[in-house]
């Protein structure tokens, strides 16, 4: 999350003075003596230098699928020794297998100078309910035996957490005193927050022992643009995160710089969106596809690949989740009438196009659960946040039109007639979404996509709700303590609710749980039926495309196909011609130009009969998914 804007510096300022607001509760809480224990609290005291100079820890990441587990770790390099990407693991802690990746140089302008190597690796095979072992080499030497439990690959339990961002605490009040913002283990910040972290994911996780991974929206350290590895250091120090993968998102503090490149091994990485952190992946893990965006990158045109490629390597998967850091729907008093709107307007049809049933969504330090919402069929205009001037971070003050390249004042100062008309013109704008008709807290096949925000997990920084609840948001709360949420899902269901953790280290509810339940009538899930004639040719199937039009016809996938002087496209129109009666037993290899909406794409296919046949990976792009 960014720096609190000016207007809201003062209206706190004026609060503050007034009465004793919420806000003491949230500097009590980040006093982490108060919140530990003074046992444990000390202990973390004494070690933090030894931790925060530390900056070799292990991180895991989910693997492209279930049955696959990243890796990802600093050594310091050593004359005449070449770094070792190795990890040693299996079921037998005496006979482990070992599993090679790669490796690199860290910049060393992040690490005060000194040499590091990065290590990624790869492990494979892995299966459900399983206890495994490993260690990793550093520089050959192997470390301590770790151990990795797998859950269910059917039932899958998933933890849900928003901005760690270790060191964000500096500058806030602790007790009597102001946090200082020395780097490296001088960091107080990076201590405190690093410490909250840890106990929050303890809580977490011995409440819920049966976690197969995390999922974290972003914001994992603070640094912004500055070098500041011992808030990677603090961050990977949690020993809970020794035996539980995390799937990170790349905030807007993450985003410029490569170390977070280096920390994370990220399954499935398409080169869309990149900033300097790097960019968009996506995995599956039981009944899920997951989507991560690195939405800093403003590209949505690229975010829209990414999102192709993924439905592409997984058309029938029961649940297409999507991770974003900044909450396009949320109900924080810094971002979610700012920032928040920034790419709404382009990633709600996208989100309504693929499908996507539950965006998971961080920055705004507040907690929110959505309304079921899609789009309003407008078009809308599209915008961009720019980096300042020399860089080192975005430019939160203004907005911009990308397509008139108009500056958008996000706090015009009084007087500014023309900035105020800009900025009530982009308020207007992003009233894009429609709200579902739903009741109760358990939903059946629909429409709309559900958006959840979560709260900072470590209690590091706290932002205010706005003032008015929007009408998009059907629960918030903000209670000044650190929240997660946890997410269960299976083929049929999904089901998410949210906890906070007190001062006492006691968890409570905050929002009752929400169900999204399916079944075989789901028409969002729009898999063709099987009467669709095929052709195989090179390892590849390629589907009749009139019967795949016929096949979903009055679904909200349904797409015309017609003859104009080439194939031509029309999505969201109903198939009206005929069905070809017969499916030819060979074809011959095409390269096909046809138009979709006016647009010229070209895909490969195969011509038989006169009619063409094309792969599931092209249909993917029109929105349809072939069962098996």
């Amino acid at each position: 999350m960014q720096k609190r804007k000016k207007i809201l510096a003062g209206v706190l300022a004026g609060t503050l003075a007034l009465s004793a607001c919420p806000f003491a509760l949230a500097a009590s809480y980040n006093d982490s003596s108060v919140t530990g224990g003074s046992e444990e609290w000390q202990a973390w005291v004494s070690e933090w230098e030894s931790v925060a100079t530390d900056y070799t820890k292990v991180s895991l990441t989910p693997g492209a699928d279930e049955t696959q587990l990243n890796f990802a770790w600093y050594s310091k390099s050593e004359d005449g020794k070449a770094a070792t990407p190795v990890v040693h693991f299996g079921t037998d802690k005496d006979n482990l297998t070992a599993f090679t990746g790669t490796s690199g140089q860290v910049d060393t302008s992040l690490t005060d100078g000194v040499a590091y190597d990065y290590n990624h690796v790869v492990v494979t095979g892995l299966e459900p309910n399983t206890t495994y072992y490993y260690t990793v080499e550093k520089n050959g030497v192997q470390t301590e035996v770790q151990e990795y439990k797998t859950g269910s690959f059917e039932s899958v339990k998933i933890l849900y957490v928003g901005d760690p961002q270790i060191g964000a605490s500096k500058g806030q009040t602790q007790g009597s005193d102001t946090l200082k913002a020395d780097s490296g283990a001088a960091n107080t910040a990076a201590r405190n927050d690093a410490f909250a972290w840890n106990r929050t994911l303890e809580i977490a996780s011995a409440q819920n022992p049966d976690l197969n991974f995390v999922i974290s929206a972003g914001d994992q350290v603070n640094k912004t643009g500055q070098a500041k590895e011992e808030e990677y250091a603090g961050y990977l120090s949690a020993s809970v995160l020794s035996g539980l993968p995390v799937a990170t998102t790349i905030g807007n503090h993450d985003s410029l710089n490569p170390d977070y490149t280096y920390h994370f091994n990220n399954p499935n990485t398409t080169g869309y969106g990149e900033t300097e952190a790097g960019g968009d992946y996506y995995y599956s893990y039981g009944s899920g596809l997951f989507i991560v965006l690195n939405t800093n990158n403003y590209n949505v045109a690229e975010h829209e690949k990414t999102i192709q490629e993924a439905v592409a390597s997984d058309p029938d998967a029961a649940w297409r989740v999507v991770t974003i850091h900044q909450d396009i729907y949320g109900t924080g008093l810094d971002h979610s009438d700012t920032d928040g709107m920034i790419l709404r307007t382009q990633l709600t049809p996208i989100f309504d196009e693929y499908d996507i049933d539950v965006v998971l969504q961080g920055h705004d330090h507040t907690y929110s659960r959505s309304k079921l919402l899609y789009g309003d069929g407008q078009t809308h205009g599209t915008y961009e946040f720019r980096l300042n001037e020399d860089g080192s971070d975005y430019d939160w003050d203004n907005a911009y039109n990308t397509q008139t390249d108009e500056k958008i004042p996000l706090y015009p100062e009084e007087g500014d007639t023309a900035g105020t008309a800009a900025h009530d013109a982009f308020q207007a704008d992003n009233g894009c979404y429609t709200i579902e008709d739903t009741t109760g807290n358990t939903v059946v096949n629909p429409k709309g996509a559900l958006y959840m925000t979560a709260n900072s997990a470590s209690g590091s920084k706290f932002y205010e709700l706005i003032a008015a609840q929007q009408d998009y948001i059907a629960a918030r709360s903000q209670n000044w303590l650190p929240s997660y949420s946890v997410i269960e899902m299976d083929e049929d269901s999904f089901s998410i609710v949210t906890y906070q953790v007190t001062a006492e280290g006691k968890t409570e509810a905050i929002d009752d749980a929400f169900t999204i339940q399916k079944s075989a009538a789901d028409q969002n899930d729009q898999t063709a039926e099987a009467d669709v004639a095929t052709l195989a040719a090179g390892g590849e199937t390629y589907y009749r495309l009139r019967d795949v039009a016929a096949s979903v016809n009055g679904s909200d996938s349904q797409f015309n196909v017609a003859w104009n002087d080439g194939v031509v496209v029309t999505t969201g129109a109903a198939y009206t011609d005929a069905v070809p009666a017969a499916a030819p037993t060979a074809g011959a290899a095409a390269s096909l130009t046809l138009t979709v909406d006016g647009e010229s794409v070209t895909t490969d296919a195969m011509l038989a009969d006169g009619n063409y046949y094309v792969t599931a990976s092209f249909l993917a792009t029109l929105s349809v998914s072939l069962g098996a």
